[in-house]
């Protein structure tokens, strides 16, 4: 009988999830769901010089903004708890006074300065870098010395000197190292905390997990761990190891490619469906040509056997689309939560507070189509709530014109827009169309000018939509303005 998949996404504490490790917690989330199986989550802390304060946190919010949902590890609890593994250091213990019993471990007494001249004498003369073994093979009485004198010592594994350890992985195939290249790595350090070989092997047997998916980088350290199981008994999980995430220019992923943490892109206004759906295509694809993919259909469809082989590329620019694709898709009421929160943390402080829900509902399909990031939209819509407009009185003034004119058309707009009672978008446009063609001025002549003179830009969303919802008022308020700024400039350019 087959047993139940079972797959675990186990990071370090050592500061915020960046791309590709949140991608293997994805990939396995994925596997999970669509194998009926389980996903776990387990913290590997320990390595207590690396750990960062709050990167635990860190984690768990990076997993909850991407509905990564686990059955099992931190704040869930579950039956082979616990899921951090500073708490789980007596079974470590364990696992390594077996293997000495066993003959496949042993004490070594090597001090820091001993194992870094070694590494120096290795480099001189060109050898491969490890542990040259020296108390693989120390006489009782050698053991009884140190012992006496209290030598810091550290477990290492007594590797096979012999022969090679192979193993057929879900995505490279079959892989296959001469032990004689693998040196005797340690098991359990002097301060008592396990390394990441022994530690993984021990939580993976204890907690049934069937499949081990994994960054490639890890895959040097499998025949380890495949010896450690063996020497141990215990059943050894398939391997995945998946491939490196590389930049536009194939080189391995940096912050210079666009590479941040998970939550500074949740910062950046990227949407968690279109960091999902782009995530999984890291490697993964469902054809040579579907891009936007929904959550239950990844889920569905998902295989290790479709991951690819060879490092997947990261595009900034195609994460950016993407986003904006899913901006474009959300229901009007939905996008306009998000833009809210947005605005009541990014807008200036002299705006007041609490934003209206109503007032963005009624802006947000100004700017729906132009929205790539929901960061954009603080600058994009910051006029429509600001007392104040700034700009610079030359902007103004558009191609072919001069102050002189600029004025003029300011002045008729002012009448123009008093004049007008059904305010909306359609009779607002007709009017000003009239206008530019009673003032013999192109109409983007005439609608650049009043454009700048109520949002203080040059882009700005459409302006007579942008006119219906700022309000009469307001909109003859800043034509005023914007008459008093020109005039102003006018007589400092006479004078």
């Amino acid at each position: 009988m087959n047993r139940q998949v079972r797959v675990r996404y186990a990071p370090s504490p050592t500061g915020e999830p960046h791309v590709g490790n949140i991608r293997t917690a994805l990939f396995s989330w994925l596997y999970a769901k669509n194998t009926g199986g389980v996903f776990i989550v387990r913290i590997e802390d320990t390595d207590v010089a690396r750990k960062v304060e709050g990167a635990l946190e860190a984690i768990l919010e990076s997993l909850r903004w991407l509905s990564l949902d686990w059955d099992e590890g931190p704040e869930v609890g579950g039956q082979f708890g616990p899921y951090i593994q500073s708490e789980r250091l007596l079974l470590y213990k364990a696992a390594a006074e077996e293997l000495l019993s066993k003959g496949h471990a042993y004490y070594c007494y090597c001090s820091p300065d001993r194992l870094r001249q070694m590494r120096e004498e290795q480099l001189r003369l060109r050898i491969s870098l490890g542990y040259d073994g020296r108390c693989r093979e120390l006489l009782a009485e050698e053991i009884t010395d140190r012992e006496r004198d209290r030598t810091p010592r550290v477990i290492r594994f007594k590797y096979p000197q012999e022969g090679s350890t192979s193993f057929t992985d879900m995505i490279k195939g079959p892989v296959i190292f001469s032990n004689e290249t693998i040196d005797d790595f340690v098991l359990l350090k002097s301060d008592g905390y396990p390394t990441y070989h022994l530690a993984s092997v021990v939580d993976d047997h204890l907690m049934e997990i069937t499949h081990v998916m994994r960054a490639e980088e890890w895959l040097s350290s499998t025949p380890r761990h495949i010896q450690i199981y063996n020497s141990l008994g215990y059943d050894i999980p398939r391997f995945a190891h998946m491939p490196i995430i590389l930049g536009p220019d194939r080189s391995k992923l940096s912050k210079r490619h666009g590479s941040v943490s998970v939550l500074q892109y949740k910062e950046s206004g990227f949407l968690p469906e279109a960091m999902f759906n782009f995530l999984a295509l890291l490697g993964w694809s469902l054809d040579d040509h579907t891009e936007i993919i929904g959550k239950n259909e990844l889920i569905e469809n998902f295989s290790i056997e479709r991951i690819g082989k060879s490092g997947a590329i990261f595009s900034q620019e195609k994460l950016v689309w993407m986003n904006g694709v899913y901006i474009r898709e959300l229901p009007t009421y939905v996008l306009t939560d998000h833009l809210v929160k947005r605005l009541e943390a990014s807008l200036p402080m002299s705006v007041s507070r609490p934003i209206s829900f109503d007032y963005v509902e009624s802006i947000t399909p100004l700017i729906r189509e132009r929205l790539k990031t929901l960061s954009d939209a603080p600058k994009m819509v910051e006029f429509f709530f600001l007392e104040d407009i700034q700009f610079v009185a030359q902007d103004l003034v558009q191609k072919d014109m001069d102050m002189s004119r600029t004025m003029k058309c300011l002045e008729a707009s002012l009448g123009c827009v008093m004049q007008i009672m059904d305010w909306s978008s359609n009779v607002i446009e007709a009017e000003l169309r009239g206008l530019a063609e009673e003032l013999n001025v192109k109409p983007g002549q005439l609608f650049g000018t009043v454009r700048v003179a109520l949002t203080g830009s040059k882009i700005a969303p459409p302006l007579f939509e942008s006119m219906g919802v700022l309000g009469k008022d307001a909109c003859m308020t800043r034509l005023k303005g914007a008459l008093m700024a020109s005039e102003v400039d006018l007589k400092h350019g006479e004078a």
